[in-house]
């Protein structure tokens, strides 16, 4: 497995290449010490500079794991694949994946929520759930600058995040539970975004703090 560094990696390329091997092993050990040293004898790391890595922790080694499930979804997903989907198709195929690339270590992913669950990490875990909402409307191709920048991703982190604890529990053959929850979530969304597109359509154009923000975070846009 050490092929997978470079001769001289910095922390960044090491965190990068343990993430994985980690969670294989966090279901047995947890993202404790016991999976990052695993991990960093299956790569051939110094385990003294493979902890340099995680500074943090467990909650770092989480962190970095859904870093890759992010990296791995957006190589399946190019934009210009993507694009010949509908918006609607684009996030429910967004979602699917990150679940699909999550289920060969699904009790990983439960203790790594369980850790997540820690009252000292909330700041963090939202911080994880947004950068996950983000990262898929990034990819479905959202540009919006508005309110709708923001209420997107809410909207999104909540299906997702209740989409994943049906997940959690789901042993029906292929996931076909979760995906039928998800796709009726998706629904609702839906809905809701086409009465909120009639009302602002009904409504006169007023000035929006919340548009000059967003344009002040993507000028030219």
């Amino acid at each position: 497995m050490a092929s997978i560094l470079p001769a001289d990696p910095t922390l960044d390329e090491i965190r990068a290449a343990l993430a994985p091997l980690i969670a294989a092993s966090a279901a047995f050990d947890g993202f404790g010490a016991a999976a990052l040293d695993d991990a960093a004898r299956r790569t051939a790391v110094d385990p003294d500079v493979a902890r340099l890595a995680f500074p943090g922790g467990g909650r770092d080694m989480v962190d970095a794991w859904f870093a890759d499930i992010d990296a791995r979804m957006a190589a399946k997903w190019p934009a210009d694949k993507l694009a010949k989907l509908k918006i609607r198709e684009r996030i429910t195929t967004l979602v699917e994946t990150r679940l699909d690339l999550l289920a060969p270590n699904r009790e990983s992913l439960r203790r790594a929520l369980a850790l997540l669950a820690l009252p000292g990490n909330a700041p963090h875990a939202a911080k994880l759930g947004w950068r996950a909402a983000d990262h898929m409307w990034r990819l479905a191709g959202d540009r919006a600058t508005d309110f709708n920048h923001y209420s997107k991703r809410v909207i999104l982190g909540a299906v997702y995040g209740s989409t994943m604890a049906v997940f959690l529990n789901d042993e029906s053959d292929g996931h076909a539970d979760t995906r039928a929850f998800l796709s009726r979530r998706i629904d609702q969304v839906m809905r809701f975004e086409s009465w909120k597109h009639r009302r602002a359509a009904n409504r006169p154009d007023r000035p929006s703090l919340a548009r000059f923000v967003g344009r002040l975070r993507y000028p030219g846009r």
